[in-house]
């Protein structure tokens, strides 16, 4: 199976950006951990990261035909990006969203999503495990 994990705005940051949030591993260390995980149960995965919306969709629709599931954390994308909906809904390939903290528990900005609506599922709350559950669930 392969795999696709995308990351969104700021989430290059992760490791130094409030740590008490979002950790303080980087986003390359939980990249190797979920790399070893999926290889671990047989499965391929890939991981692109970008500030910019525009590269994200671009990254959802190049995906198409090519992955069995994508994993998305979008960051703060994730509350008011309908191009990234568009995008999602537009595609064959089931999207999990993701979120290493737990939205509803933060600041109310925070508890819509766009793009919600058009995943398979979401997955919030438990840090970088946020990753390896939604891959799970493309593998059981």
């Amino acid at each position: 199976m392969k795999l696709l994990v995308i990351n969104g705005v700021n989430l290059n940051l992760t490791g130094r950006r409030e740590q008490g949030v979002y950790g303080a591993e980087t986003l390359e260390e939980i990249n190797d951990y979920l790399k070893e995980y999926a290889e671990s149960r047989g499965a391929q995965v890939t991981f692109f990261q970008s500030n910019l919306e525009g590269e994200i969709c671009t990254a959802l629709q190049k995906a198409d035909g090519m992955y069995e599931g994508i994993v998305l954390n979008a960051g703060a994308f994730t509350h008011y990006s309908y191009a990234i909906r568009d995008a999602i809904a537009s595609i064959g390939v089931p999207v999990v969203e993701v979120h290493m903290s737990n939205v509803h528990a933060r600041e109310s900005f925070r508890e819509k999503s766009v793009l919600t609506g058009v995943c398979k599922g979401e997955i919030l709350g438990f840090g970088k495990n946020s990753y390896r559950l939604a891959l799970e669930s493309f593998l059981i």
